[in-house]
């Protein structure tokens, strides 16, 4: 079973997968955590972690990762966290997204760039998320 902690794609990742035929086979819930103040009060993603590091960052993603599992009871876990746009925040670039995938106790992540308007981004965050959780499952199992 699979559970999503989504915060700039706001829900593309559920939509996605809502949309298979037998999704509720292996995906079990989605948190769209979209404000700081939902990180920490229902993730509980340490403000520590927010305030070194920023919302958009890989350890957030991390965290949202482990933190969506953790609530979820889940094996696998899937997060992305980044800036669609339209402006730069905390200092980091529109386009920038951060994507963690987790299983059990084994977590991999990576930062990515995206060019285009804010539906742009969101959308490409949402794919690439798909295929990074596909591509270290692969190895992982």
């Amino acid at each position: 079973m699979l559970s999503v902690a989504e915060s700039c794609t706001g829900g593309c990742i559920a939509s996605a997968l809502t949309r298979l035929p037998g999704a509720s086979k292996f995906f079990s819930v989605s948190v769209v955590s979209y404000s700081e103040n939902a990180k920490r009060s229902m993730l509980k993603i340490s403000p520590v972690i927010l305030k070194r590091h920023g919302v958009i960052s890989e350890e957030t993603a991390v965290a949202m990762a482990k933190a969506v599992g953790r609530l979820s009871g889940t094996p696998v876990s899937l997060a992305v966290t980044g800036n669609a746009g339209p402006e730069a925040l905390e200092g980091k670039e529109v386009g920038l997204v951060y994507i963690a995938a987790r299983a059990g106790d084994v977590i991999e992540s990576k930062g990515f760039l995206f060019e285009g308007g804010r539906q742009t981004v969101r959308m490409a965050a949402a794919l690439e998320a798909l295929r990074f959780l596909r591509r270290v499952l692969r190895v992982w199992l």
